[in-house]
């Protein structure tokens, strides 16, 4: 009964938050709670205390991934300007507002995280305040950590 449980005439008897024929199944839904509160961002179910995502674009372990929705590149745009190159709209308040994510710098574009990996990646190409474009990669781990490549 894979230890949440007691086996009693070949039968499981799933100890309370488990069920399921072996136990298996963990009817806790802290591991599928977004960042937001909601579970599953409310774009999904949480069965077995793992996120299944009812919007296809969704993805992640709380569905929070969006690679198709404008934004995720946007969104993180001013907080990798000021990490990378100190400057742009956050520079001042880039330490308060701007260490949510883990952030490693490539020396060129050939060297971001390519699509293939488990995590869901975002590629970013956007405009810093002098004008010139810089590209960066967005995605998040299974454990929730938010991971930003960005081009040197």
């Amino acid at each position: 009964c894979t230890g949440n449980g007691i086996c009693k005439c070949r039968v499981c008897e799933c100890f309370p938050n488990f069920t399921g024929s072996a136990c298996d199944c963990s009817l806790d839904t802290t591991p599928c709670m977004a960042s937001n509160g909601q579970i599953c961002n409310g774009r999904g179910t949480c069965e077995c205390g793992t996120c299944n995502c009812t919007d296809p674009k969704f993805q992640g372990p709380t569905c929070e991934m969006c690679q198709t929705c404008l934004g995720v590149c946007a969104e993180h745009k001013d907080c990798v300007q000021c990490r990378a190159f100190d400057k742009g709209e956050k520079k001042e308040t880039c330490s308060q507002e701007c260490m949510h994510f883990n952030m490693t710098q490539v020396e060129s574009r050939d060297k971001l995280p390519q699509p293939g990996q488990p995590d869901p990646l975002s590629h970013c190409k956007e405009k810093d305040v002098d004008d010139c474009w810089f590209y960066f990669t967005y995605s998040v781990n299974s454990n929730g950590e938010a991971n930003v490549h960005v081009v040197e």
